[in-house]
């Protein structure tokens, strides 16, 4: 059930971002809000009034399937516990690092090269 929801609520979410983007805004923008755009079916109102309602109607049914989802979801985070309600877990303090004899004997230094 829950992946039925979430493949509608994609298809959705595709559609209203698509409505949106074809509005045309008060710059322009990559609206087709003029009657150029519909050619002679709908006029600029129109299609105007239709792509507003078709945002709200997309928007409302975003809406509900993300509250269905949220409902349905709420249960499988575990038994009612929130991260907020476990003590921080307790750490030791960290130890000084110690040097570790070596394992074989140093090499001695390399001569030093005179620079000018």
């Amino acid at each position: 059930m829950t992946i039925v929801l979430m493949l509608i609520q994609m298809f959705v979410t595709i559609a209203l971002i698509g409505v949106v983007l074809i509005q045309r805004s008060e710059g322009g923008g990559l609206g087709i809000g003029s009657s150029q755009g519909m050619g002679a079916f709908m006029t600029g109102r129109g299609t105007a009034n239709l792509l507003t309602r078709a945002t709200a109607i997309l928007g409302t049914v975003f809406f509900a399937l993300s509250l269905a989802l949220a409902l349905l979801n709420r249960g499988t985070g575990g038994v009612g516990r929130s991260i907020l309600d476990t003590p921080p877990a307790a750490t030791a303090p960290a130890k000084p690092a110690t040097p570790a004899a070596p394992a074989t004997p140093a090499a001695p230094p390399a001569p030093a090269v005179p620079t000018k």
